[in-house]
């Protein structure tokens, strides 16, 4: 068994295993959670809460105008880099086949030449990113293991594929065996580090929203 066959067989079955667990255990912990009976009359219907919520997951994802000029450059990054990783994983021919045997479907793909281009922009933006939180004394003062482990496994996987693609650094198949095994530590890692807001973040405004449109507050 040689490295690719090895990150891709065993590593990555166990890696999809801890993830799936993994995940699962934090969402059922969250649902679990006591929550505090509402003490105060509701000031609006149930459907009205509800609209609420999906008007507080669109309201919630973008700053509010007070303070928008001192957090358009984490804004901006921020978006820019999760759009650049959308389009690398979901749009590059082999990780449309491999996820497309998972769920049984497949979708149209960009060409190789484009997908290497938003990964090194996507790259230099994560690069910008750890810069600015390095450099910025509240937001250094605030990072802990958790931000910067969970930088570096993205980074990585980012790093080993334009390496693989580029045909650098080393044999093709030993960088793609390092590039798959990147992705097998970024799914261990998942479910115990802030990776999981991906599954979070938009649950939790639609909850914000709700609860505040019942309250008769804005969402």
């Amino acid at each position: 068994m040689d490295l690719v066959d090895f990150a891709r067989g065993p590593a990555l079955k166990v890696a999809f295993v801890v993830f799936f667990i993994g995940v699962l255990w934090r969402l059922v912990n969250v649902i679990l959670l006591r929550h505090g009976r509402m003490l105060s009359e509701p000031r609006r219907s149930v459907g009205a809460a509800l609209l609420g919520g999906i008007k507080g997951m669109g309201s919630r994802s973008w700053p509010h105008p007070e303070f928008i000029k001192r957090t358009v450059t984490g804004e901006a990054l921020g978006y820019s880099y999760h759009i650049g990783l959308f389009i690398v994983i979901l749009f590059f021919a082999p990780h449309v086949i491999f996820f497309g045997s998972l769920v049984g479907m497949r979708w149209s793909t960009l060409p190789n030449s484009i997908i290497t281009i938003f990964s090194v922009i996507t790259l230099t933006l994560f690069v910008a990113v750890l810069s600015r939180r390095v450099g910025h004394p509240v937001l250094r003062h605030l990072s802990n293991f958790d931000d910067y482990f969970s930088w570096f496994v993205v980074a990585l996987v980012l790093i080993t594929g334009l390496m693989a693609t580029a045909h650098v650094g080393g044999p093709y198949q030993t960088i793609l065996g390092l590039h798959i095994l990147s992705f097998d530590l970024l799914l261990l890692w998942y479910p115990f580090g802030k990776l999981m807001h991906a599954f979070y973040i938009f649950p939790t405004r639609a909850i914000d929203g709700y609860l505040m449109t019942r309250k008769g507050a804005p969402s």
